[in-house]
């Protein structure tokens, strides 16, 4: 890798970490190109990506970020997770991790709030933005549809009462 390549990595890491809502660092310990592939594919689904990386180049992008304190995880064979989402990217890290003991959670941040191995599995465990979204818009969307129904209700009843006396007087 020349140097060129290496200024448009760390450049394309610094606008990345200006975008994120989360960054998971993993350990690979002997991950296999079949593993970080089904990784990076359950990482495109939920809508993150999952980027090996030297160590160098990714502390070097994290200066002048608010992702900055990370630089002290970036030790050994490590990769980020990061997603817009501040969920979906630590999910999908902890999920896999689960099924396959070569991926090892280090930590990561959210924000500016530097996360343990277990503030991860916190933040897995909580609902998704979209997930939340759906929560709110049926709460908002249930009171309407009782009122409806409450309203409803008495003038179908009178509209049954009429059919019955309009049955009644037909025969």
């Amino acid at each position: 890798m020349d140097r060129t390549q290496k200024s448009e990595v760390v450049t394309t890491l610094h606008a990345t970490f200006a975008e994120i809502g989360v960054v998971v660092v993993t350990r690979n310990l002997g991950m296999t190109v079949a593993q970080s592939t089904d990784l990076r594919q359950k990482m495109r689904d939920a809508g993150a990506t999952f980027k090996v990386t030297k160590n160098r180049l990714a502390k070097i992008a994290l200066k002048d970020t608010q992702y900055e304190q990370l630089s002290d995880m970036l030790t050994g064979p490590v990769a980020l997770a990061t997603s817009s989402d501040p969920v979906a990217a630590a999910k999908v890290a902890i999920d896999f991790a689960k099924t396959n003991d070569k991926l090892e959670i280090v930590g990561g941040a959210m924000g500016d709030t530097l996360l343990d191995a277990e503030g991860i599995k916190t933040l897995a465990s909580m609902p998704s933005l979209d997930e939340l979204r759906a929560k709110i818009v049926g709460l908002i969307q249930a009171p309407a549809t009782k009122l409806a129904t409450v309203i409803q209700t008495p003038a179908s009843q009178l509209a049954r009462v009429f059919n019955a006396y309009a049955e009644k007087d037909a025969a």
